[in-house]
């Protein structure tokens, strides 16, 4: 084993002994959820357009510290091409998750301009929640994520596009064909090998908002965790967008981002000016090995026998 992979064995023990490990079992296996009764729209515009279009939902996933508060943010759309919002509409919102035996209801809201919601969760115990979303006009649903971490909770963050999926389709901004796109070889493995080590999963994307619905769909389609899941809602350049985010969950979650597999030069600078360490910074494609990062090669499986298994378990519990 190289002297790297045995800093970074005595180091993943040293800081997680009396960490809890992330609970990636109840989230993805919620009891029986009752539908609510089904209203009346309060606007006949908006019966036009769920008549008219398929509805495309979106969650914006959030992680926090323990102890600190937290809110939700859900988009309400329609169309895959059009996108248009679902206005002055109520949703009801309901939570499960870690340490609970049936859903919880949080209450009923009123979509704004933009179709958003935004859902306080208040300040839960350490684990991983499910938030799921219901239309009271048409019972359309959606899902999204909560994690409330320990500090220094281990993780380890990947991008998506030309990352684990072998086409860059965030490069192009085109995104037919997301929820069945092909995975480099090992990748799922590698991303299940971590996770059944216990470290936390961070999937940080520059991709905008309104493509996370088919980005969940191939974590299903792969039988990855949908979560944690972060798209591009402000719109940044990928750059600042990716840097933003990092120093969010290493200042104020307290992540420790043991690893971070990226595959563009905007990777490669965002996760340098986030604080993460070239040593720990991974680049498949072209990219691999510049500017002091480490080369993955042509796809994953050489990196999961060799380094990934001398990789320590979390030493979480």
């Amino acid at each position: 084993m190289s002297r790297a992979l045995v800093l970074f064995a005595l180091l993943a023990a040293s800081v997680n002994a009396a960490a809890q490990c992330p609970d990636f079992t109840s989230p993805a296996n919620p009891p029986a959820f009752t539908t609510p009764t089904k209203k009346s729209f309060r606007h006949l515009g908006s019966k036009v357009l769920v008549g008219l279009y398929s509805p495309w939902h979106m969650v914006h996933d959030e992680i926090v510290a323990d102890g600190q508060s937290a809110s939700v943010t859900a988009k309400f759309d329609y169309s895959a091409v059009l996108h248009k919002d679902l206005e002055d509409e109520y949703v009801q919102a309901y939570l499960y998750g870690s340490g609970m035996s049936n859903w919880e209801y949080l209450g009923r809201y009123l979509t704004n301009s933009d179709g958003k919601i935004s859902v306080s969760v208040g300040n839960r115990a350490v684990g991983e929640y499910r938030l799921r979303f219901v239309v009271e006009g048409d019972l359309s649903q959606v899902d999204g994520y909560l994690s409330v971490v320990n500090p220094q909770r281990p993780a380890v963050l990947f991008d998506v596009d030309g990352t684990l999926t072998i086409n860059d389709f965030e490069a192009y901004a085109d995104y037919v064909g997301v929820k069945t796109a092909q995975a480099y070889y090992y990748a799922p493995e590698t991303v299940r090998a971590y996770r059944d080590k216990g470290y936390q999963l961070v999937f940080l994307t520059a991709r905008p908002y309104w493509v996370t619905k088919e980005a969940r769909e191939w974590f299903d389609y792969e039988n990855l965790p949908q979560w944690h899941y972060r798209s591009n809602a402000d719109s940044d350049s990928a750059q600042v967008h990716k840097t933003k985010y990092i120093k969010y969950l290493r200042e104020q979650v307290g992540l420790n981002i043991v690893r971070a597999y990226g595959n563009a030069t905007t990777d490669i600078a965002a996760y340098a000016d986030g604080g993460i360490a070239k040593a720990d910074t991974w680049i498949i494609g072209p990219h691999a090995g510049e500017e002091g990062t480490q080369a993955l090669g042509s796809d994953y499986s050489y990196h999961f026998s060799t380094v990934l298994a001398n990789t320590a378990s979390a030493r979480c519990n």
